[in-house]
């Protein structure tokens, strides 16, 4: 049985190349209409107490599309949501279900569901991580690079669960990662020092910095994330003028590698942490990546449930 819930943690370096290479094949396949039913007969229990339309979709029509099924659970739809104990739903869903993806506001909440139950569980999204996501994002570098190894990934923004999960990936991956943030809003050292570790063993370099053009300076791709993440909407005017600087816009964009390609997790709010002009532009492949969020969690639940 594999989780799927912590970058570092659950893919090792042999589990990451054959996940990119399975979802290389599932996509191809998937293009060409050549049916690939390897999860026939399993059901995934999705639970949502986060709102999604990335996360969502590609896993419901992931599962379907290998031959499986997934169920969408709300807070509002199970016991969950009313006080059942995670402890009470880990062994429920355990004796109906073969697998869990879960999105959730408390990283321990997908442990703990891990910890109790016996049946693989995936991290769709937490407060801390957002591990599927950094998957599709390797998938989509790859593509539009032709590999990863020693590539130079700049990350401009807010040290949230993207940053933390990037940082993981691409140090795992080989790529050079500088990481720009204010002061206060960085990456927790966890995540730092476990990319370093990572690094070590594949060469690549970890920058954190300060200061958005030195982390853009030379990179061959350039990434940032909404400043305001899902709980913190009443300090969005106040972000806005903590962020205002680490913008990816043209100037950003001219100190990154001459063909470098701007990435995004989505939603992105124009004007904010990027401007039109990027977004909407020819460096960008933020629809790429967000068509490969399906691909590469096919990738992901074939690893952990075939």
């Amino acid at each position: 049985m594999k989780h799927y819930i912590d970058f570092h943690e659950d893919v090792s370096f042999e589990d990451l190349d054959k996940m990119l290479d399975i979802a290389v094949d599932l996509k191809a396949k998937t293009k060409a209409g050549i049916p690939h039913p390897i999860l026939a007969g399993k059901t995934l229990a999705m639970i949502f107490t986060k709102s999604s339309t990335r996360t969502r979709v590609s896993f419901e029509v992931g599962m379907y599309q290998l031959g499986g099924m997934a169920l969408f659970l709300s807070n509002n739809d199970i016991q969950i949501g009313r006080g059942e104990t995670i402890y009470d739903t880990a062994h429920v869903l355990s004796g109906m279900v073969d697998g869990i993806m879960i999105r959730t506001f408390k990283h321990s909440d997908v442990e703990d569901l891990a910890k109790y139950g016996s049946i693989p569980v995936i991290n769709g999204l937490t407060d801390d991580q957002h591990p599927t996501q950094a998957l599709a994002d390797l998938l989509t570098i790859k593509e539009h690079k032709g590999g990863l190894k020693g590539l130079k990934f700049a990350y401009l923004g807010d040290g949230n669960n993207m940053a933390n999960s990037l940082l993981q990936a691409c140090a795992k991956a080989g790529m050079d990662v500088a990481i720009a943030s204010p002061a206060d809003y960085t990456c927790p050292d966890k995540y730092v020092n476990q990319a370093k570790k990572d690094a070590e063993v594949t060469g690549s370099k970890i920058l954190m910095t300060t200061d958005p053009f030195e982390a853009a300076d030379g990179a061959d791709v350039i990434y940032t994330d909404t400043w305001t993440s899902m709980g913190q909407e009443a300090e969005k005017a106040k972000r806005v003028e903590i962020f205002k600087d680490y913008q990816v816009n043209s100037k950003i964009m001219g100190v990154a590698h001459k063909d470098a390609i701007f990435m995004h997790c989505l939603p992105a709010y124009r004007g904010y942490e990027v401007t039109e002009d990027v977004i909407d532009g020819p460096q960008s492949v933020v629809f790429d990546e967000a068509e490969n969020r399906l691909h590469a969690h096919k990738a992901i639940l074939v690893n952990c449930m075939g």
